[in-house]
């Protein structure tokens, strides 16, 4: 395993203080944690807007997956995602997904079709 990689949607319910994120408290202490650049791209816009310095720095420090896309890889995975019924995954997820499967890091998400794909892929998710 190389790192939990922490997707949005944890980390949205983190800054709200939700249970279902409270793990995350100890990851960070523990320096498990790791992001990516779409991971910081889909939170550091707002942020900003919201003057959240100090979270943004937190973001910074935590360790960096470079994300190398391999697009023919893409698409065979939303092809078996959508032969599966699993639908309506977006290409960003898909690029994280990709992301986690590479470094072999476990994916810490609130996302449901992560879990439906941890079942035709070789994606490790975090349970609770």
């Amino acid at each position: 395993m190389n790192g939990i990689l922490v997707d949005t949607s944890i980390w949205i319910s983190f800054f709200k203080g939700d249970n279902c994120a409270k793990p995350l408290q100890s990851m960070i202490e523990s320096n498990l944690i790791c992001t990516n650049e779409l991971i910081l791209a889909e939170m550091i816009p707002s942020l900003e807007y919201q003057n959240e310095d100090h979270l943004i720095n937190l973001l910074h420090h935590v360790e960096l997956q470079k994300i190398s896309i391999d697009w023919n890889g893409i698409i065979d995975m939303q092809v078996k995602n959508l032969r599966n019924g699993i639908n309506r995954v977006g290409l960003p997820d898909l690029i994280i997904a990709q992301n986690a499967i590479h470094y072999e890091s476990l994916l810490f998400t609130l996302d449901k079709h992560f879990r439906l794909m941890s079942k035709y892929f070789r994606l490790k998710l975090y349970q609770q």
